[in-house]
C-alpha cells in the first residue's frame, strides 16, 4: 500500500479527589499517512461531563502539521451545536459553518504567512502540535503566535469558527513511560503562555508523546480547575 494508518483509543479520566480515576470520556482516532505526504487525522471524541460533548473531526495537514483543510461537527447536551468546514492557503483562511448561537457564518481572514497549526480539540492532535517545537535547541520554551482554534472553549464545545490565538510550548526532555497501550520512550512537553490569548487562561498542561517522527499521543494531564487525565489505552500500528 502507498499509505499507512495508525489507530487507537484515548481514555479520559478525572483527577479530582471526589472522582479520582473515574472515566469521564473517550476518543477513537486514526492517523493516515498518505503517499503525497499529507497526514489525515480522524477523531471521534466523547466527553461525558454535563453538558456532554460529542465531536467529530477530520483534519488534513502537511508533514510539518500545517493545516490544509478540516471539518468539525459538535453536539452538546445531546443536541446539535454546530458544523463547519475550514480551508487554508498561503494568503488566507476561510470557514463556512453553522451553529446554534450565530446561525450561518462565513469567515475569510487574510494572513501574512501560512498558519502553523489548527487546534480542533481532539486530544490526539495535542501531540501533533509538538512538531512545531525545534528540538535542535534542546529543552526550553518557544512561543508560537498566529495559531488558530475551531473554538476558544477549553472543551471545544462552541462554534465551530475561526479563532486566532498563540501559545508557548516548553520541552522538558525524554523519559520512558508506561501507559495502557504499552511502554514507550517519550518526549515530555508543556503548553504554556496562554494568558491573554483565550477568554480564560488554560490551566497548566503536561503532555507526553512518542520520541519519534510520528508524535503519537501517550499521556497528558491538565491541572487547575479541570484536573483531567488522558491516556492512550489502545494502539494499532496497522
Amino acid at each position: 500500500m502507498s499509505h499507512k494508518t495508525i489507530s487507537g483509543k484515548i481514555l479520559y479520566t478525572s483527577k479530582k479527589p471526589e472522582r479520582m480515576d473515574q472515566e469521564r470520556g473517550r476518543e477513537y482516532f486514526s492517523l493516515t499517512h498518505q503517499a503525497d505526504d499529507v497526514l489525515v487525522m480522524h477523531a471521534h471524541c466523547e466527553i461525558d461531563d454535563a453538558p456532554n460533548v460529542i465531536r467529530d473531526v477530520v483534519l488534513a495537514m502537511d508533514q510539518n502539521a500545517r493545516p490544509l483543510d478540516c471539518s468539525v461537527r459538535i453536539s452538546v447536551g445531546d443536541k446539535f451545536e454546530g458544523t463547519g468546514w475550514f480551508r487554508f492557503t498561503d494568503e488566507y483562511v476561510e470557514c463556512e459553518s453553522y451553529n446554534q448561537k450565530d446561525g450561518r457564518i462565513r469567515q475569510k481572514i487574510e494572513i501574512d504567512a501560512p498558519v502553523k497549526w489548527l487546534q480542533a480539540h481532539p486530544i490526539v492532535g495535542d501531540a501533533l502540535v509538538m512538531k512545531l517545537y525545534d528540538l535542535s535547541k534542546g529543552p526550553g520554551k518557544q512561543f508560537f503566535p498566529d495559531l488558530m482554534l475551531t473554538s476558544p472553549d477549553h472543551r471545544g464545545a462552541t462554534g465551530p469558527e475561526i479563532f486566532q490565538t498563540g501559545f508557548g510550548i516548553a520541552y522538558v526532555g525524554e523519559e520512558t513511560i508506561t501507559v495502557g497501550a504499552g511502554t514507550f520512550l517519550a518526549r515530555h512537553f508543556q503548553i504554556v503562555d496562554t494568558a491573554g490569548n483565550l477568554p480564560e487562561e488554560h490551566p497548566p498542561y503536561n503532555l507526553w508523546c512518542t520520541a519519534d517522527e510520528e508524535y503519537l499521543f501517550l499521556r497528558a494531564g491538565v491541572d487547575g480547575y479541570m484536573q483531567t487525565h488522558y491516556e492512550l489505552v489502545e494502539l494499532n500500528r496497522g
